[in-house]
């Protein structure tokens, strides 16, 4: 008897699953490549930020010697602003990298923290979709707090008034979340194993 047809079915199952792991590893490729192309925009929307913040720290009153209330208050911006940018500049090199983003996203609340306590009058906060989020009118005595929505990240109080950082953040980590899904769903999870494609992380 002939073994033709059992070497034909066995080269037919080999080409299945040929196609469906081409397929599969297209797909994590084209989510991992979407993870690349928003981090871009997310790098330049920080360095934006940056520039703001080091702009407002060089245009600070410069009369005579400053005073030391005046150094005390702008060394730890001018800290956390050198901070970040070493770090996005890191960054930029693996943005992938989860441990890489959880620093960045460390030295970013540093930033923050730093430009509120510099400039406790300007705090405007805009939601994920780039709509003006904070400052809203709240109930003398009352605090404002800006509610994130489920599985989102809490918007940031960016120091320049622009949408563009926290859309820009926003539509990064969603590209994080659908690849990060795609790459532990079976049998997709196979393929991501094969070729050592790793979690990657939002920023928070």
């Amino acid at each position: 008897m002939s073994v033709l047809p059992e070497s034909l079915a066995s080269w037919i199952v080999i080409a299945v699953l040929l196609f469906w792991f081409v397929g599969a590893y297209n797909r994590l490729v084209r989510l991992r490549a979407a993870v690349l192309q928003s981090y871009a925009t997310l790098d330049a929307a920080l360095g934006r930020q940056l520039d703001f913040v080091q702009a407002s720290i060089s245009a600070a009153p410069q009369t005579g010697e400053p005073s030391q209330e005046l150094l005390s208050s702008i060394a730890p911006l001018q800290a956390a602003t050198t901070q970040l940018a070493t770090l996005l500049g890191a960054t930029r090199l693996h943005p992938l990298d989860a441990g890489g983003m959880a620093a960045l996203g460390t030295a970013l609340q540093v930033l923050i923290s730093a430009w509120q306590r510099q400039h406790p009058d300007a705090v405007t906060v805009f939601d994920a979709d780039g709509t003006l989020s904070r400052p809203v009118p709240v109930q003398p005595g009352a605090v404002a707090v800006a509610v994130a929505a489920p599985n989102t990240a809490e918007p940031i109080a960016w120091p320049e008034p622009s949408a563009a950082a926290e859309i820009a953040r926003s539509q990064f980590n969603l590209a994080v979340r659908n690849y990060n899904e795609a790459i532990v769903q079976f049998p997709a999870l196979l393929v991501a194993w094969a070729v050592r494609l790793r979690p990657a992380a939002p920023l928070r």
